[in-house]
């Protein structure tokens, strides 16, 4: 062990803090990646945590980890494996083994590696570095349980709370291996535990006292400094995807000059977008609780009738729940946002975990001929754009849209430049008395655009436009109820082609990479950051490969088949079973597709990706 310290300059690095739901790994994370954004690095996190509220202690159930990656530039991905695990049990250093790559820093409890907490974590010997056969590692043992109960010797609090302390410890020896100041940190603890100074303060000295152990003590060989990233002049902050999605749906609104509107029913992973939008009733928005996921669509159409931006947020299952609804909001032709977070599985399945196996839902989950607009955003930062986008698009064209979100962007954060609001494009709803000023009483509720097929908005209360529609088919000139044979086939044709004429106002699709490739790697949603990363390795190797990804699914952006025909291989990857590929294979009978898929309920490996790539590159 030397006496010296060094430090070592490094571009990224993969921090993952484990151990039991309870131990506060997620707040540990938050306030390190917080941290690292302020000090000047790309972050990109990723919060991984069990479903089961609190999981018998020190069993490998109810492991619970956050993951960030730092670095000076090309922070795509919150990272395949991580340069450093805390782990405050055995059963976090089981469960991450996988995750580990040569040469990473292990810190662990001593305190939390008794025999009895081996035999939670179902280890057969005494030495879980041997059994789990971890050689290619350092070992980084620390009583951190030990020394937050003597560094809060002196405080009020009963012992089981000094011991939630304890990754605030950790957390110190972390800031103190990576250079981080802790200024920031005291100021984030401040306000978290607001209400509860004693707790603050207790959290705050346990934080210092770890930072100071590892810098007295000179814990490691070498400590790591992560060169800050060349910003454009601005205001920064970290965020996630569900409170991007918030903020897209405030923005649009406010660009628009009406009501934003939220009717939701709790549930995992999109629980936050409601949160986030009830405190913001000092920007006008109304967000409700309803009591299940019908009610919550239902009540968003009701105030997209009454001429609000109306919302509903929900997870796979609640699409489901949510579907005769939507078709309610295809036939009477109103505007709704319906955010879709997607997670593992049918039914309950893997809430916590990540997938995109619901674009088939997206895409065709509704009785009729029911055609909605769809999106898929790509990244935490992504998801504020793709909200507007999305609340745009219904606006103006008088539709539902579906964004589809995910487990991985939702909850994973990366630093943001807060965008102005000159930035965006304005919002021009079709409201009726623009286009019958003079002549009310030739206005019919299903008369529209000759061009676009966006049928006119008539907010009720508007003097001389009362008006009725419903889930009943209408005749296309007069809105009455009509039973004609032609008159439904014209309907359901002009539904159609509403949503097709999109096409013409949403951007062409770009491609990145070489433009000499023979192979085109294609993906959609939160898994952007994996594939470029994947596609730039190819290129570094010398292979010829592109990109493109896709945010705009139903309609496809105006080039896409001539993106497709100009490549001899297109390989589509997606956390699915080939939902994507199938599509596009049929809007497009004339391509060949090869597919990757991978559903793991975790982010796909850019080194897994790297590799099959080369393979089906290499295949004759």
């Amino acid at each position: 062990m030397s006496n010296q310290t060094t430090i070592t300059n490094v571009d990224q690095v993969t921090i993952r803090f484990s151990g039991d739901s309870g131990d506060g790994m997620q707040l540990s994370g938050t306030i390190f990646s917080t941290l690292s954004a302020i000090f000047g690095n790309e972050i990109a996190t990723f919060p991984d945590y069990p479903a089961e509220i609190r999981a018998p202690r020190g069993t490998l159930s109810g492991v619970s980890g956050f993951q960030v990656r730092i670095g000076s530039r090309g922070i795509y991905t919150s990272g395949d494996k991580a340069d450093v695990l805390v782990a405050m049990n055995p059963a976090a250093l089981k469960v991450n083994r996988e995750h580990l790559r040569k040469g990473s820093i292990v810190l662990f409890d001593t305190d939390s590696f008794l025999k009895k907490d081996l035999e939670k974590a179902e280890f057969k010997t005494d030495d879980p570095f041997v059994e789990l056969e971890l050689n290619y590692v350092q070992s980084l043992p620390v009583a951190i349980s030990s020394l937050t109960q003597q560094s809060l010797r002196g405080s009020s609090l009963e012992t089981k709370d000094i011991l939630r302390c304890k990754n605030m410890f950790a957390l110190g020896i972390v800031c103190w291996l990576f250079n981080r100041p802790l200024e920031t940190a005291e100021k984030l603890l401040m306000q978290k535990f607001m209400k509860k100074p004693t707790i603050a303060q207790a959290n705050l000295q346990a934080l210092l006292d770890g930072y100071n152990y590892g810098e007295n003590l000179q814990l490691t060989v070498s400590t790591y400094y992560v060169e800050r990233a060349e910003s454009r002049q601005g205001f920064y902050t970290d965020v996630n995807g569900n409170t991007a999605i918030a903020y897209g749906l405030i923005a649009a609104a406010e660009k628009a000059g009406v009501q934003l509107f939220l009717g939701s029913y709790p549930i995992t992973p999109a629980t936050d977008i409601l949160h986030e939008l009830v405190k913001r009733k000092d920007l006008g928005v109304k967000a409700l609780q309803m009591e299940d996921e019908i009610a919550g669509v239902c009540s968003a159409i009701g105030a997209s009738f009454a001429g609000c931006l109306a919302a509903t947020s929900t997870s796979g299952p609640g699409l489901a729940l949510k579907s005769e609804a939507i078709g309610l909001a295809v036939m009477t032709e109103l505007p709704l946002v319906l955010i879709d977070v997607q997670r593992g599985g049918p039914s309950t399945g893997m809430p916590t975990k990540s997938e995109q196996s619901d674009l088939f839902q997206a895409l065709y989950g509704r009785s009729g001929e029911s055609p909605v607009v769809v999106l898929a955003a790509c990244s935490p930062t992504d998801c504020f754009d793709s909200a507007f986008w999305a609340s745009k698009i219904a606006l103006e064209h008088m539709t539902p849209v579906i964004l589809l979100s995910d487990a991985y962007i939702a909850n994973g954060a990366s630093e943001w430049k807060i965008p102005k609001k000159e930035d965006y494009p304005e919002i021009h709803p079709p409201y009726v008395q623009k286009y019958f000023r003079e002549s009310a009483e030739k206005w019919k509720p299903y008369l529209r655009d000759d061009q676009s097929f966006v049928r006119y908005w008539g907010v009720p209360g508007t003097p001389g436009y009362m008006h009725r529609i419903g889930g009943l088919e209408k005749d296309y000139y007069s809105g009455a109820i009509s039973y004609d044979a032609d008159n439904h086939q014209r309907m359901v044709d002009t539904r159609q082609a509403k949503i097709q004429n999109i096409v013409r106002d949403i951007p062409l699709q770009e491609v990145m990479g070489d433009e000499d490739a023979d192979t085109l790697i294609v993906g959609w949603g939160g898994t952007r950051g994996h594939l470029l990363e994947a596609m730039l390795r190819l290129r570094k190797k010398g292979l010829k490969v592109a990109l493109t990804h896709f945010k705009f699914i139903n309609p496809l952006p105006g080039n896409t088949q001539d993106i497709l025909k100009k490549y001899r291989t297109i390989i589509v990857a997606e956390q699915n079973s080939g939902h994507f590929a199938a599509y596009l294979q049929s809007m497009f009978g004339d391509i060949t597709i090869r597919k990757f898929n991978r559903i793991q309920g975790q982010p796909f490996m850019v080194d897994e990706l790297e590799d099959a790539f080369i393979q089906i590159m290499e295949e004759k």
